[in-house]
């Protein structure tokens, strides 16, 4: 499933590419029909993210909201768009480029107070101004279940996925099973600001990156990481490979119905 930056990603991507200007909405598959003849022909004027979930905004007539789930794609091209195939949900188009959209757990028109309602249930988003960590952290200290399942819990931090999840506790040595209530204040402030900083970066390159500098392949002098999931990491699916800072042996285990990567020795219990 897409993480925080890749939605926020495709939100700067559908307005550069489309807002504005009157576009061309139709829904090839079918599913989407009746909401794209009502928006066929208008402005997308907006374009909003909140962790994994995509708003698009069309004048005077609320938003289509999209969730893309575990098998929803996104696809950007110039035109002449050629001839959609029955798979597209959304196809949204104008003179210059058109963009595809395939199976989406959600996409869907909404109004202004149901999108509303949307952010209400979410938790904060490290990504969206004005956003802080506070609602946050008054989660997690309070919590008994393990710093890793809340960080993965929507309605506690909005956007983090299994990527950054693993990550960001490396980064900061912290055992994935500690309790939520026994992180420090201290601990929780550093990782936000942590999780700030590499979905910004992630947003930019469109693509996740963990590894500090004298931990890249260059400064290693190690090959570099060979992914479908691009970037460098430390521990995300590198169960069994070396550690890049200790040595040790990277570890996975299921948590929460997803796979969980940590080092023991750099995050000990």
């Amino acid at each position: 499933m897409p993480e925080g930056h890749t939605i926020h990603r495709l939100a700067q991507d559908y307005l550069r590419t489309f807002g504005g200007r009157p576009v061309r909405v139709t829904s090839p598959q079918g599913k989407f029909a009746d909401a794209a003849a009502l928006l066929d022909g208008t402005v997308l004027d907006g374009a909003d993210a909140h962790g994994k979930h995509l708003f698009l905004g069309f004048e005077g007539l609320d938003w289509v909201h999209i969730h893309l789930g575990l098998f929803g794609k996104v696809g950007f091209g110039d035109a002449p768009a050629p001839p959609p195939t029955d798979t597209v949900r959304l196809r949204i188009a104008h003179d210059d480029a058109y963009v595809d959209l395939r199976g989406p757990t959600t996409c869907a028109l909404i109004t202004h107070p149901e999108k509303l309602a949307i952010h209400d249930r979410l938790g904060p988003d490290p990504l969206r101004g004005g956003d802080d960590g506070e609602a946050a952290w008054k989660r997690i200290s309070r919590s008994r279940t393990t710093i890793a399942a809340l960080l993965m819990d929507q309605k506690v931090i909005a956007g983090v996925g299994n990527v950054y999840r693993a990550e960001v506790l490396f980064r900061h040595g912290i055992d994935p099973y500690r309790p939520g209530r026994e992180l420090t204040r201290a601990e929780w402030d550093t990782i936000w600001a942590d999780l700030v900083a590499l979905m910004r970066e992630g947003v930019a390159n469109n693509r996740i990156d963990t590894v500090r500098p004298e931990h890249t392949p260059e400064a290693m002098g190690r090959p570099p990481r060979v992914d479908d999931h691009g970037g460098e990491v430390y521990v995300y699916r590198r169960a069994r490979q070396a550690c890049h800072v200790c040595g040790g042996e990277i570890r996975t285990a299921d948590l929460a119905a997803r796979n969980l990567f940590w080092c023991p020795g750099c995050q000990p219990g």
